[in-house]
């Protein structure tokens, strides 16, 4: 059973920064994919990023391409997302889960954190 824990979020004013933390209990994490997704108010939840157990492949939502960022330190057991030039539209709860497999589709994510909000204000 792999426990997640994220930090990190809070209020931002837009064009700001966060960097979001996702720690696992696991000491295999090494071998978990890991994303991040986020959830607005009366909106599905959505992919944001991605990254794979190694470290070595990354896929991002559009939207956030060359403003978010994600890595991972598999000696700490925590994958993070840096957040730069952040917008009201970012405003959600972000939420990091762990799978077996490199960009599974959302249902395959066996493990989730409980989440964590950003707010960002215009």
């Amino acid at each position: 059973q792999v426990q997640l824990v994220e930090s990190g979020g809070g209020l931002v004013q837009a064009g700001g920064s966060l960097r979001l933390s996702c720690a696992a209990s696991e000491r295999t994490f090494s071998s978990y994919a890991v994303a991040w997704f986020r959830q607005a108010p009366g909106k599905e939840r959505e992919f944001v990023a991605t990254i794979s157990g190694s470290g070595g492949m990354l896929y991002y939502l559009d939207s956030v391409k060359g403003r978010f960022t994600i890595s991972r330190d598999n000696a700490k057991n925590t994958v993070y997302l840096q957040m730069n030039s952040l917008k009201p539209e970012d405003t959600a709860v972000y939420y990091c889960a762990a799978s077996r497999y490199y960009r599974s589709s959302m249902s395959d994510y066996a493990y989730w954190g409980q989440g964590t909000q950003v707010t960002v204000s215009s």
